[in-house]
Order: C-alpha cells, then structure tokens, then sequence
C-alpha cells in the first residue's frame, strides 16, 4: 500500500513524464515527489516531457516528416474552425503523435472547456495522462467519460495511424473501459481494473477487443491470487480468431494457454510497442508464477529500450518503481 501511495502521489503533485524518449539520468523520483507542487513546473528540463518512475529524464524522438505534416494540416484545420470539437480531437491527438504529450494534454483541456460534455475530450486527454504517468489524473478523466457514454450508442473510432488492413479495430466505448481499466491496473486497484476491462470484453466488438481485454483481465485474476479464475477468462480464446491487429495479445493468451513457449514469445522487438507489450506479458507472468528474479530481469532490460509509450513498458516500470 506504501508503495502504491507513493506513486499516486507522483502523478497528484502534477510530475509529468513521457516515452517515445531518449533517457537521462535525473533527480530521484523520491526528491520529485517531496518537491512542492508550484515548483514542479521547474523540476522538468526543458525539451523534455516529464521523468520517469525510475528518475529518468524523458525526450521525445524526433518525429517523421510524414507525422509532422499531418500535424501541420490539422492545425490548419483547427485554426480554421477551433470551436469545432473534432478539429480540437485531431489537432490533438496528431500532436500527441509528434511526442508532444504536455501540449496534446493543454489541447484536450482547451476541449474539455469548451465542450465539457463530449467523452472523446476526456478520453484523449486520459490517454496522454497515461502517457506522461499522471494516473490519478487518467483515472479522474477515464470515470467521467465512462459517465458520459452511458446510455449513448457506440461509435467505431478512427485510426490516427491505421494497422496494416486498414480497418478501425476499437469504438468509442471500448476504448474508454480499456483505458480505464489500464489507468486502475497501473495503481494496482485490481478490482477496478478488473470491472472496467470486463465492461469492455463484454461489448463484443470484435476479437480483436475480446484478445485484449482477455489478456488483461487474465493477469489480473492472477495478480489477485485466483489462478482458476484467470483460466476460466481465457478458456474461450483460441488460434483460428479473426484478429486483424492485436496479435501479440492474441498471442499472449496462447501462452498463457501453453499453446507458445516463453522462448517464442521473447523473439521480439521490445523497441516496438506491440514487442513490449509481449515483454511485460511474459515478465508478468514470471512475477505471479513465483519467478521474481526472471520477471525483474527482463522488465530491467526492456524498460532501457525507446518504447516509452508503451503501455507494457509504463507496466513494467511502475513494477520497478515498487520493487
């Protein structure tokens, strides 16, 4: 429980971080979090976006020209018309693209002003909180969207960079239970985690949701010392799913299955988001499997790669950070 205050008090006193970056040493997290909170604003170099939970100071890669002109049209676009609320939704997720976390965050809050009552709005910003480690802040803005949809039809989400088959995986809905699901598994509220990833697995919008959500809710029951349970959520998963992105999580529940050996699953990128994802899946796995010294070693190893953004990696580095 120490340990978990702890981190929620990093992400109160408003001490951001990000990935996607290029690391440094820095102040201790501790000294972070003893700083005041009118202070902090001071406490990140410039050009970086935050520190990580292990001290680290974080610089977003460059980004490719490709990213950068997609950023230029949409401001564009948003300069045009800036009380339009999908200009201000692309103006920032297209500059969260860029690796500019904090200024997609000032974005999405000028959204949040302006149109208090569109989820999309919170759902945007909760992902960049996430992103930079504000998880209390994540979790604030994941509730109020999960209140807002409530009673209102479901809508696909377009893709900001779209997968290889080019067809929108994830809705509206399905995305807010999942990250409100990740932003409580990352304070280690198993309970909460566990409702919202459930919401979202039992929306059915595809397998390739149904994977993922089935991966997570797995990991969870196991965190929560209830191996039969976990057995039971997977039992449905199998190798011949019409998966069209999500194959390191179908993957995953394979291993988790004893369908793929550990060795398998590691031949991976963990520079790639999908191969961290792999990485602290199988790290995890370790870790509730009794293998402490093995789930250590290879989060210790893949949280020194460029996957920042990574949803296993930030996983992986909050272990770390409660070790």
């Amino acid at each position: 429980m120490k340990l978990i205050t702890k981190i929620s008090l990093l992400a109160m006193t408003g001490m951001v971080m990000s990935c996607s970056a290029e690391n440094t040493d820095a102040p201790a997290a501790e000294e972070m979090a003893a700083a005041p909170a009118e202070v902090m604003s001071n406490v990140v170099p410039e050009g970086a976006q935050g520190i990580s939970l292990l001290g680290k100071t974080l610089i977003s890669a460059p980004a490719s020209q490709k990213v950068i002109d997609d950023l230029a049209a949409a401001k564009v676009t948003y300069d045009a018309d800036p009380m339009d609320a999908q200009n201000i939704i692309w103006y920032g997720r297209r500059t969260a693209y860029t690796g500019e976390f904090l200024k997609a965050i000032e974005i999405f809050s000028e959204g949040v002003e302006k149109f208090p009552e569109d989820s999309r709005m919170y759902r945007h910003r909760g992902h960049r909180y996430i992103s930079t480690r504000q998880f209390d802040k994540a979790i604030a803005d994941y509730e109020i969207a999960a209140k807002l949809i409530d009673g209102q039809e479901d809508m696909i989400e377009e893709d900001g960079a779209p997968g290889p088959a080019g067809i929108p995986v994830s809705s509206r809905h399905t995305n807010i239970w999942y990250h409100l699901g990740l932003s409580y598994y990352l304070v280690h509220d198993w309970e909460n985690a566990l409702k919202a990833y459930q919401t979202g697995h039992d929306l059915g919008l595809n397998d390739d949701n149904i994977v993922s959500t089935a991966h997570w809710i797995y990991m969870i029951h196991n965190r929560m010392g209830n191996p039969d349970k976990a057995k039971a959520a997977i039992e449905h998963i199998h190798k011949d799913m019409n998966v069209i992105e999500n194959f390191s999580y179908h993957n995953l529940v394979l291993f988790y299955k004893g369908e793929i050996p550990a060795e398998e699953m590691l031949n991976v990128d963990p520079n790639d988001p999908s191969g961290a994802s792999v990485a602290y899946g199988v790290a995890n796995w370790y870790l509730y499997n009794d293998q402490p010294e093995k789930a250590y070693d290879l989060m210790e190893r893949f949280v020194n790669t460029k996957s920042w953004a990574s949803f296993g990696f930030i996983a992986a580095e909050v272990e770390l950070s409660m070790k």
